[in-house]
């Protein structure tokens, strides 16, 4: 910035003689993310009216309407460049360059002072927050009520490989000129309506010429709010706390949770939060805090929260943490849910104003069922069934006289067609 700024200095003087309009190639806009499409000049060439960033191939800048650029700020040089990688926790230097191409002979008062930028503002935006992959643009406005085209803009780019929070760095935004307002600071106006610019005072008055250039550079930090929680278990007292462990029916155990901040941002009002399952119950009192506002020792509260509604443990800068600590009840044998092993598993909670996190804890315990004796069998029976024995008539049928008679008959018909049928035999041999 500093070989910028010498440029800037040594620059000749736009000449007076020099009235000729020099229309640019136009290039699409979207191609080097600067618009509108405007005509360009040179330092032989100035433009006869006011406009912004518009000279191309001047010997320190190049193409002004690339005037938005950024670097690490912590970086050992001073290139600045289109787009960066951008790193949680570190900070990045914005700069805007501002140029009235006006030549100087407009500045005079026989020229109606017509080269003198009026309301000259500078404005940039960038997003909140940007997911891993995207690119964020910072994009910077340079405007003023009698320039043509009134406003003109340009973008440098930050790539996320995290999900990435982005926000200015307060009081960080100061001007670079020849003029009076060297290294003055811009108002905070400069991230919403815009902040004036000048030369003698921030008054919004520019007049024409390299000269009278400059630039404003403001810091970026790069935030990632991020945070861990572990939950772990032990045997009242012991302080051998593991992820599981196997207790008796019936005894207390301890439960301690770490919630730790790793992102580079602070988090306020973290609240943590253990779900018991059934079988486990909180002891009334037992909780205890460990934190840097506690020496990091631990610290009774009668606050029952943390198996409720969620205790507050407080806010919590990069890097700090606590941890939680209480005792519960094991359910007694005969209350327990099922003969043999049960698994216990509860739940704790960080929740904060960037999500909620959890992890949990098991506790086995067996259930002892005193088994039951098996009822015998009792044998079906079959039913006694006492055969009944036929009785023999009073006596047999008697045989009537009509009845003989009819017999006899009857006997004689077949001896008598006996006879009948050898006798034709006869007859026919």
């Amino acid at each position: 910035m500093k070989k910028l700024i010498t440029a800037i200095k040594r620059a000749p003087k736009m000449a007076g003689s020099i009235t000729t309009l020099v229309a640019a190639v136009v290039v699409p806009a979207a191609l080097f993310a600067w618009g509108p499409d405007r005509p360009t000049y040179t330092y032989d060439s100035p433009a006869d009216h006011v406009t912004f960033n518009s000279m191309t191939g001047t010997e320190n800048y190049g193409d002004e309407r690339n005037f938005v650029r950024i670097k690490e700020a912590t970086a050992a040089n001073n290139t600045y460049t289109d787009e960066i990688n951008l790193q949680p926790g570190k900070e990045y230097s914005v700069m805007v360059f501002f140029h009235n191409n006006a030549k100087t002979s407009l500045n005079t008062e026989a020229n109606q002072f017509k080269g003198i930028a009026t309301n000259t503002k500078m404005r940039v935006q960038m997003p909140a927050t940007v997911k891993a992959g995207e690119k964020a643009r910072i994009t910077g406005f340079i405007s003023a009520d009698n320039a043509q085209p009134k406003e003109v803009l340009d973008e440098a780019y930050g790539v996320a490989g995290n999900n990435v929070a982005l926000r200015y760095v307060a009081d960080s935004a100061v001007i670079t000129s020849n003029g009076k307002v060297n290294g003055q600071k811009l108002p905070e106006t400069l991230y919403t309506t815009g902040a004036a610019l000048g030369y003698d005072a921030l008054d919004g008055k520019l007049p024409g010429c390299n000269q009278y250039a400059g630039y404003v550079v403001f810091k970026v930090k790069v935030d990632q709010p991020n945070f861990e929680i572990a939950k772990t278990v032990s045997e009242k007292g012991k302080n051998t706390y593991q992820e599981s462990i196997a207790v008796k029916s019936g005894s207390e155990v301890d439960y301690k949770i770490h919630y730790k901040n790793t992102g580079t941002t602070v988090q306020n009002d973290v609240v943590i939060k253990d779900t018991l399952p059934a079988g486990v119950s909180y002891v009334n009192g037992s909780t205890q805090v460990s934190n840097s506002a506690s020496q990091n020792k631990w610290v009774a509260t009668t606050n029952n929260e943390v198996a409720k509604g969620g205790l507050n443990i407080g806010n919590y800068a990069a890097g700090g943490g606590a941890y939680v600590k209480f005792t519960a009840k094991i359910a007694d044998n005969a209350d327990l849910a099922k003969c043999g092993l049960n698994t216990l598993v509860n739940t704790a909670t960080a929740q904060t104003k960037n999500g909620d996190k959890h992890d949990t804890a098991t506790v086995t315990v067996t259930k002892t069922c005193v088994p039951v004796a098996p009822t015998k069998p009792v044998t079906p029976t079959a039913p006694v069934v006492t055969p009944v024995t036929p009785t023999a008539p009073a006596e047999l049928p008697k045989t009537g006289t009509a009845d003989g008679i009819l017999s006899l008959v009857g006997i004689g018909s077949i001896v008598a067609a006996i006879s009948y049928y050898i006798a034709s035999r006869r007859n026919l041999s």
